[in-house]
């Protein structure tokens, strides 16, 4: 994935990959993801796969998940669309988020 990258998702509390950028998010799942984050009020790096192969590739090898969106915090990937939105549904997500020392708005 690049050495790059990879001190992206170390030196950012939160990090998502996605489709798009979080203000114009490129696909649904992405959206719902950077919607969900928005709401609840915590500061994210979004990182554009669509900008390069490499690193769309390159992600899913490195999280062994084979879907994007992707959402890390801390430097451990959670989960895609789905888990963050069951997360973030049942509190779980605000939970992890206040574990790590993550600051929240909401």
């Amino acid at each position: 994935m690049g050495r790059y990258r990879v001190n992206e998702v170390k030196s950012n509390d939160v990090v998502l990959f996605m489709k798009g950028t979080p203000q114009f998010p490129q696909c649904g799942f992405s959206g719902q993801v950077v919607q969900i984050l928005d709401h609840i009020g915590v500061g994210y790096k979004g990182l554009n796969v669509l900008e390069s192969a490499e690193l769309r590739n390159g992600i899913k090898d490195y999280s062994n998940w084979p879907t994007i969106p992707q959402l890390y915090v801390k430097g451990e990937f959670v989960g895609g669309c789905d888990i963050v939105r069951e997360m973030f549904q049942a509190g779980e997500l605000q939970q992890l988020l206040s574990e790590k020392g993550v600051a929240v708005a909401a």
